[in-house]
C-alpha cells in the first residue's frame, strides 16, 4: 500500500531514524490516561496564542488540525502533507477525505506545518488539495 501510494520502500522500516538498541519486534505504543476530548470547534488558550479544533476526517476517522486564526497558521496533522497521502488504511474515507480538501482549500493560510514532509504555504495547499480531487472524483 505505501509503495502504491509512492513511497520508496527499499527500507525494510517506514522509518530509518531509530534510536541506538530499538528493536522494532519487540516495541509497543504505550497508552497515556485520558485528560479531556477535543472536538470541531474547541479552542486550545496557550495564553500567547490559540487554536481552533478543526476535524479533519478521511486519512482517519480522528484526524484534526489546530487552526491558528490569527496568524492564519495550520497545523495539519495527517490531513494533508507535501507526500504521498495515505487514503487506503484500514479506517480512512475517501469521501470524507474530499470533503476535509475541500475545506482546506477554503482555508485563508499562510502556512501548513504538517505532520509529514516540509511545511507549505497557501499555493501549496492548493496545489495538494486540487491534484488529490482530481485523481479521487474521476
Amino acid at each position: 500500500m505505501l509503495e502504491r501510494a509512492g513511497y520508496d520502500m527499499r527500507e525494510p522500516l517506514f522509518v530509518t531514524a531509530q534510536p541506538a538498541g530499538f528493536a522494532a519486534g519487540s516495541f509497543s505504543q504505550q497508552p497515556c490516561a485520558q485528560v479531556s476530548e477535543i472536538g470541531e470547534g474547541d479552542v486550545i488558550d496557550l495564553g500567547d496564542r490559540a487554536f481552533e479544533v478543526l476535524h479533519l476526517p478521511g486519512h482517519s476517522p480522528g484526524s484534526i488540525g489546530l487552526w491558528d486564526s490569527s496568524a492564519r497558521v495550520l497545523f495539519s496533522g495527517d490531513a494533508i502533507y507535501d507526500g504521498p497521502l495515505l487514503d487506503e488504511l484500514g479506517d480512512s474515507s475517501i469521501d470524507q477525505y474530499c470533503v476535509t480538501m475541500e475545506r482546506l482549500m477554503a482555508l485563508p493560510v499562510t502556512v501548513v506545518h504538517a505532520g509529514h514532509d516540509p511545511s507549505f504555504g497557501r499555493d501549496r495547499l492548493r496545489q495538494l488539495a486540487a491534484a488529490y480531487l482530481q485523481r479521487r472524483r474521476t
